[in-house]
């Protein structure tokens, strides 16, 4: 099913009805109309202002082969009718009803190519203006359509927000939920320790023996600390290195295109790292790494060729080939046959 497109908003209908306005100014024609297809209908979304046009916005048309701007969406292309009275294939279509016997549309689509509808101007009679201005039709044409992919652009691009934003949501909820976890295992650990010294201090033994004890206690307190602050560095570190700078990226992205997909699935990817007891040998290759080389083995790892590499970071691909050789010395691949990819991933 296809997907549905994005409402077309006040602020665009705006600049459209200066479009057809001016267009009808400049052609000298009654009629300039956009018009947008949900078959079976056909119906007028903007309008020239005039006395003398019978076409008013929301009219709506069934389509069918007697209607001008039927033949433009079956064809996909430019329809001119100099005179449809004396045209036996639109001697009897419905725009004669109106006296609209000169016709001129093109069609309108949306980016992927499915019909958003026409542009077309309407003349009482052959207008030989309107054909010598058949190509400011078509520029008019060019605006609309990009206008139509700047809203799909605009969609896509509050998608990629809100995951981003979602991701960030689910990230702040799992480092809560450490951080609590690690302050109910502190407090297990000062209860213990309160337990020991009662049952030593109710126990009476000799003052020599409660010295070694609470000597070693210190010295498993010592240690705990040091293991919490360095797990807490790691933490921070692979945030810094691993995370920070895609989000980066993706905020100073613009227009946001096809990179912003990659960064995203690089973040979610260190994301997953991070939360997960991932702490081997990977990590430990990567910590010998510059900034733009874990960036280069990260994307490595998620199967782009050097190509898509140098795409994705707008760096030239002689460069990409160069880190990549950097790579291969600091992990001491000293086989070029070795897949540097297949290698990244047995360290996993």
């Amino acid at each position: 099913m296809a997907e549905k497109k994005p409402a077309i908003q006040k602020e665009t209908i705006t600049k459209w009805q200066n479009i057809v306005d001016l267009t009808a100014r400049i052609v000298d024609v009654p009629a300039s109309l956009v018009m947008k297809t949900d078959a079976p209908d056909h119906a007028v979304l903007v309008s020239s202002q005039g006395d003398d046009n019978p076409y008013f916005v929301g009219q709506s048309f069934e389509l069918s082969p007697k209607l001008y701007c039927h033949a433009v969406l079956e064809g996909r292309d430019e329809l001119v009718v100099c005179d449809a009275h004396s045209d036996p294939d639109w001697n009897d279509n419905e725009d004669l009803k109106h006296g609209m016997s000169f016709y001129i549309g093109y069609p309108l689509q949306w980016p992927d190519g499915s019909l958003f509808g026409t542009i077309c101007v309407l003349d009482h009679c052959e207008n030989k203006k309107a054909l010598l201005y058949k190509d400011l039709l078509k520029e008019f044409r060019s605006v609309i359509e990009t206008d139509l992919a700047l809203m799909i652009e605009i969609r896509e691009r509050r998608r990629l927000e809100n995951r981003l934003q979602h991701s960030h949501d689910v990230l702040e909820v799992r480092v809560a939920e450490r951080t609590r976890d690690l302050s109910e295992a502190n407090q297990s650990l000062r209860d213990e320790i309160t337990r020991r010294k009662k049952t030593q201090q109710a126990l009476g033994r000799r003052e020599k023996e409660l010295e070694e004890v609470n000597t070693a206690l210190r010295v498993l307190l010592t240690q705990l600390e040091a293991s919490r602050g360095e797990f807490e560095k790691q933490i921070l570190k692979r945030i810094n290195d691993l995370v920070l700078p895609h989000v980066e990226k993706i905020k100073q992205s613009i227009p946001p295109e096809d990179n912003l997909f990659n960064y995203l699935e690089l973040l979610e990817g260190n994301l997953r790292q991070i939360t997960s007891s991932f702490a081997g040998q990977l990590s430990q290759a990567l910590d010998g790494l510059t900034s733009t080389e874990v960036e280069i083995a990260q994307l490595v790892m998620s199967g782009n060729s050097t190509k898509d590499i140098a795409n994705i970071l707008s760096r030239e691909k002689s460069t990409v080939d160069f880190h990549r050789n950097n790579i291969r010395k600091k992990l001491r691949i000293e086989n070029r046959s070795r897949d540097l990819r297949t290698h990244l991933l047995s360290l996993h």
